[in-house]
């Protein structure tokens, strides 16, 4: 299994993820894949979730921000009544930005300002490690159970060749 195909196996989890939170998402909710998501300083979000772009808050989030690979920023009294969830990216709090829940960095960092307030813990799983671990290790176990499926196929519809006296 070369590397090309563990790049496009990634690139269909990544688009069929990102599809099926559009479809489920909710009135009120704010799902992009691609385009950053700002969330001005007189709106209120109910959910905000976002696949290779980044978050920035300004205003209220009734629920929980997740992005997937790009970052959070809540700005200068922005909050988030949820938690905040960035795999392959960092979060910041700015001055007096609030996250009531727990906020959870897979692969980056997290920066914030003295006067920004955590309601829950603060887990900050940093490196590549981390990245590697969640996301490649299940494509590797995937991409081996379907190299021994094909070889079991392989091997069942080779011929059978008669053994000669």
């Amino acid at each position: 299994m070369g590397f090309g195909t563990l790049q496009r196996g990634s690139a269909c989890l990544f688009l069929l993820v990102a599809l099926s939170n559009l479809v489920f998402a909710e009135a009120g909710d704010r799902t992009q894949v691609g385009h950053d998501i700002t969330i001005g300083p007189s709106e209120e979000v109910s959910e905000a979730t976002c696949f290779g772009c980044s978050v920035r808050v300004r205003g209220h989030v009734t629920s929980d921000v997740t992005v997937l690979g790009g970052s959070i920023v809540v700005e200068e009294q922005g909050e988030i009544a949820g938690e905040a969830v960035v795999f392959g990216g960092g979060i910041r709090l700015e001055k007096e930005a609030k996250v009531s829940g727990d906020v959870t960095v897979f692969g980056g960092q997290v920066r914030f300002d003295p006067t920004a307030s955590v309601g829950g813990d603060v887990t900050n799983f940093g490196g590549s490690f981390w990245l590697v671990l969640i996301f490649g290790l299940p494509l590797l176990i995937l991409g081996g159970i379907i190299a021994l499926i094909v070889w079991i196929v392989r091997r069942l519809l080779q011929p059978s060749v008669p053994a000669t006296a």
